[in-house]
């Protein structure tokens, strides 16, 4: 399977502007998926109302380019706003409780931080991917963690659900990630910020993955 794309929104968004560039940006190549996620630097969310406001405008963006939409730490958001899933924290809802609360069908991902054991126990407990970082330094969040490529290579010799590589990733420094064995970049200031826009963005890094 080649490496993909996964897009995470930047912290703070203004909703109509922000759905103009995420509908360039998934428009402009292969997006596996894209995580709703509403929190400033201290982690503290958006209320609920705005994040079900901004499901209610991306969603069908996502729909329509065949991008599964996840929302942040919030299954109970997720469910009422009809996402695909949820990427779940170790501080956040249990994963066999969002996975009660969401069904078989939905798309559960955990965040691993630099653990094996923490990915351990989350891939036998049935996640649909572990999430390993920040392997690069990122503005969009204090990282809990630093983690080093090899991280991914072991968790690919060792376990079967795909693996995530998140923080502070770009163009210019994905390469050792997919080298290791990432099976989904997570990304956001990379593709948001990116000064050729963030279609040209997903473009490069599709062409990165070899899509």
């Amino acid at each position: 399977m080649k490496p993909r794309l996964y897009l995470i929104s930047p912290p703070a968004i203004e909703l109509e502007s922000f759905a103009a560039a995420f509908e360039e940006a998934v428009s402009a190549g292969d997006v596996a998926c894209f995580q709703l996620r509403l929190k400033d630097m201290n982690d503290v969310p958006a209320p609920d109302d705005e994040i079900l406001a901004a499901c209610a405008r991306l969603l069908p963006i996502a729909q329509a380019n065949e991008v599964a939409f996840l929302i942040n730490d919030r299954p109970d958001l997720a469910k009422q706003a009809g996402a695909d899933g949820a990427h779940i924290g170790q501080t956040d809802t249990p994963y066999l409780e969002a996975r009660a609360l969401l069904g078989d069908e939905a798309i559960i991902g955990v965040t691993c931080h630099d653990s094996r054991h923490m990915a351990m126990v989350a891939g036998e407990a049935g996640a649909d991917y572990v999430a390993f970082g920040a392997f690069y330094p990122t503005v969009t969040k204090a990282p809990k963690s630093s983690a080093e490529p090899e991280l991914l290579r072991w968790w690919q010799d060792t376990m079967e659900p795909p693996c995530v590589a998140i923080g502070g990733i770009t163009l210019d420094n994905a390469g050792p990630l997919l080298e290791a064995g990432a099976d989904f970049l997570a990304v956001s200031g990379g593709v948001w910020d990116h000064p050729g826009g963030p279609g040209e963005a997903v473009a490069a890094f599709n062409t990165l993955c070899g899509s």
